[in-house]
This record gives C-alpha cells, structure tokens and sequence, in this order.
C-alpha cells in the first residue's frame, strides 16, 4: 500500500489533496520567502488522525509541516522539502472556557475572529498582537511569541499547557494537562510548569519544527468596562521613551504602544485610498497611543486615579508630553482605534498591512527602548542607500514588560505584482537585518533567512538546538530547512 493511500486512509478521502492546483495554493504565503510545493496535504480531525499521519511519515522519512490556516506571513508553514503538509483548519473546536481559572482551551485551528466572538459572549478577551488577522490561528500566534499591545499582563506567560504529537507520533501533554484524569484533574491544566513536566517553551518559536500542537490553555481576562484612549503627538522619540519609563511601571494603563504616521494612517483609515494618504500627510511623525481602562469594580474611581498619576508625573517631569483623548485634528481617532486594539481586523476588509500597495515584509527585533531611535536612524540609512522612500516604511514601537524592553517593527510595503519591487524589499530586508544585529538588534524570532544569520553568530547554541531536535525528532521529518535544522 502507498503512502498516498494510507494518508487517504487515515483522514477520509474528502480531506486528503495531492491535485497541483491545491498544492499550490500551500506553495506561498503572504512573505516574501521563496515558494515551496508539498508531495500531499491533509486535513485531519482529531489527534489520532495527526499521529497516525505523523506515524506513517516518519516510518517513511517524509517532511512534515503544519499549518493552522492559510494566513502566514513569515514563510514557516511553506514546505522547503515537499512532503505532507498538515492543515489544521478543521481543529477548530473551543474545548472549554473555564471562568473561574480564566482559562480558555482551544484547537489550533480556532481563529481569532471565531475565539474573540466566543469569549465576548461570556464577557472575557485574550491578550492579541496588534490587530492580527481574523482568519489567523490564536493558538499559533501564541506559539509563534507575537507581542501583545497589553503591557499590563505580559509579565504573565498567557500561554499554558498543551497537547502535542512529537515527530515519533507520541502524544504528550505539557505541564499539569499531563497528570491523571485531565482536563477534570483539580488544577484544570492551568499551569505550564508542572507537576507534569515544561516543554511549552520547546515548542514555542520553533515553527513546526519539534511537534504539532493540537490544542493549548490560553489565559483570559475579563473584558473591561470602562475605557479612555488617549494620545501624544510624538517629536522626541527618546523622550517619550523616558517619559513611559515613569509610567509603566506603575502599571498606569492597558494598551500601549507608538506607531508612525504610515501604520497609524495604514490601520485608521476608513476611505481607501483617500483618507491614507490625507492621515499619512497630516499625523505628527509617531503618535503615542494610551488605553486607561476599568473593570467591573468602581471603573470611575480606576480611571480617576490614572489620570491623577498621570497628571502630575507629566507637570512636574514631562511638561513637553501632552496626552488627549483625541489626536488634534483627527476627532474620533479614539472611538476608530480602541475596536483595533481588541479585536481581530474586520474579515471584509483587506488587511491593514497589505492596504496601502498589496504586499508588506515586516522585521521585527526586540531591543533596550532607549536603543529604538538609534535603530530607526540606522533603518532610514539603508533605505536610502537602496531609494526607497522612508515615508514608505511602517514604524511600530512595542514596549515589553512594563518597558523593560520593547519590540521594533519596520514595515516594508511592496507591489506583489511588480518583480523589481520585491527584489528591492528582498534585498532591503537582508541588508538592514545584517546591519541592525551587528549594533546589537536581537531577533528572537528569526524567519526564512534571519535563521541563517541568527545562527551562524551562535553556533554554539544552534549545536545544542540540534542535539535536542536529534533527540526528539530523530529522521528530522518536522519542517525540515527551517531554524538551524
């Protein structure tokens, strides 16, 4: 019997695919990584149909890469070897929400519009990136580390335990979900740690390439009732770094964070394309974007008492720093921006990063705060050496851990039609990488080519990566040609 006839086998007949033109449609992502066809694709169930499939690939020694859904931006779901892509769409189940715990189970094919419809009902939120795609896996977003615009809970690891078929078809569950009688054992799977043994940060930033993650825990919060945006014009980049030095750690406010004028333009713009460009023209270089926020105990009273802090770091520290509740000049932005921050972009809509020319290549490192600017000026440098238009460029400040540290997003927007336009964001996009990690930029997140050039400056921690992926994915069936593998 074939391999082809046993995957057929494992997952019905319906949900298996081996025709080019389905193929191909797994062969390319939203990046700008170079595209890849798999030998086959199927789209199990349940957990059993997955070990069975990861079973049969790895007696066979075929490549095996997941997908949770056809929205990837980075080139991880692409297969660089062929084999058996995984599609994971229709594992789409909420498995439970558990109030008490504020703890969600889901599958890794529950989407961030289907997962934030379902928590709304019950008053609750996840922690999400900055407005994601509607049809893009939570789960995945968690595993794949993406910065959440919370500053308030990111202390917190809001990914917690899981299940996860190993490259050898064993299933393992992480932490507490791995005692007896889950998911009626006391601690309901909650904590990532133990008793049960911690591999969830194994399998985060791996791409696929030391399991798949059928479900996971994910923290939840309690939606809030009560919330106030407010805004600063942004001149001084490194002063308004300082000044949210001051405040964050007084855990002052919800959301935070600083965009430029290209993706506030990119993200708040309701007529296309005349209100982008009119906000692109007219929004001050970076805007500062503050959500206070109550919850259902005495909202007035929390929002007061913020806004007394403050008001008085601002008049005795930061004079120069003036925080309103609406940008001047562009009354509603509060009203247009808070839905953005807590909810998926809206599916009818094109995403916000592909609004302006189609296509976009983001890259993204997390640095000191106090480093943004430096990196900034270095960025505009290398865009200016290849003629492209720094006005062009999205810019997206992230503080981390109450400002701790932050992540640096540039995004290079690109016609997906024009070949001359790609290369020149290809190439762009590998020169100011090599650039930003010689000044110290750390990508902890590398994709496509950053893997090469995050490894190759640490070999000894790229060996060790392989040593452990030898040990649990001996055949290196899993996403083979990703990371250092």
């Amino acid at each position: 019997m074939t391999v082809k006839t046993k995957l057929r086998e494992i997952v019905g007949p319906d949900n298996f695919f081996d025709d080019p033109e389905v193929l191909s449609t797994y062969s390319r992502d939203f990046s700008l990584a170079p595209a890849g066809v798999p030998n086959y694709v199927v789209k199990p169930k349940t957990v059993e149909e997955v070990q069975k499939v990861v079973q049969l690939a790895n007696k066979n020694r075929l490549p095996v890469v997941p997908t949770s859904s056809l929205v990837h931006f980075n080139g991880a779901a692409i297969p660089k070897q062929g084999g058996v892509i995984v599609d994971l769409t229709r594992m789409n189940r909420i498995l439970e929400i558990d109030e008490f715990n504020r703890r969600v189970r889901m599958e890794a094919g529950v989407t961030w519009e289907q997962a934030t419809k379902a928590l709304a009902k019950k008053g609750f939120r996840l922690m999400m990136p900055l407005s994601p795609h509607p049809m893009r896996s939570a789960v995945t977003d968690h595993l794949e580390r993406e910065v959440i615009t919370n500053t308030v809970y990111d202390y917190g690891e809001p990914l917690q335990s899981m299940e996860v078929v190993w490259p050898t078809g064993e299933i393992f569950r992480t932490g507490s979900a791995s005692v007896a009688g889950y998911p009626d054992s006391p601690s309901k799977g909650g904590n990532p740690s133990g008793p049960g043994l911690d591999f969830y940060r194994l399998l985060q930033g791996a791409q696929g390439t030391m399991g798949i993650v059928t479900w996971a825990n994910l923290k939840i919060e309690y939606m809030t009732t009560m919330d106030r945006v407010l805004f600063s014009p942004v001149e001084d980049l490194g002063y308004t770094i300082d000044f949210l030095h001051r405040i964050l750690r007084l855990r002052v406010g919800q959301e935070c964070l600083l965009l430029d004028n290209t993706d506030l333009a990119a993200l708040a713009a309701e007529s296309w394309p005349e209100d982008f460009e009119e906000l692109r023209a007219t929004l001050p270089p970076w805007t500062l974007i503050l959500v206070l926020s109550g919850m259902a105990r005495r909202p007035e009273e929390k929002l007061k008492y913020e806004e007394n802090i403050l008001k008085d770091i601002i008049k005795n520290e930061f004079s120069e720093i003036h925080l309103e509740q609406n940008l001047p000049g562009f009354p509603g932005m509060g009203r247009k921006l808070l839905p953005l921050l807590r909810q998926p972009w809206p599916r009818k809509t094109p995403y916000w990063k592909n609004r302006y020319l189609g296509g976009c290549q983001s890259l993204f490192f997390i640095t000191r705060p106090a480093m943004a600017p430096q990196f900034i000026d270095l960025m505009e440098e290398v865009a200016a050496q290849y003629g492209y238009p720094v006005d062009d460029i999205g810019g997206y400040i992230q503080p981390i851990e109450h400002n701790r540290a932050c992540q640096v997003q540039f995004d290079f927007f690109y016609d997906p039609d024009s070949e001359v336009d790609m290369e020149l964001v290809r190439s762009l996009y590998r020169d100011v990488s090599s650039v930003l990690a010689s000044e110290g930029a750390l990508f902890t997140r590398p994709y496509g080519e950053l893997a090469d050039l995050v490894y190759e400056s640490a070999t000894g921690y790229a060996t060790a990566l392989r040593r452990v992926k030898k040990v649990f994915d001996p055949n290196n069936i899993m996403n083979p040609g990703t990371l250092c593998y």
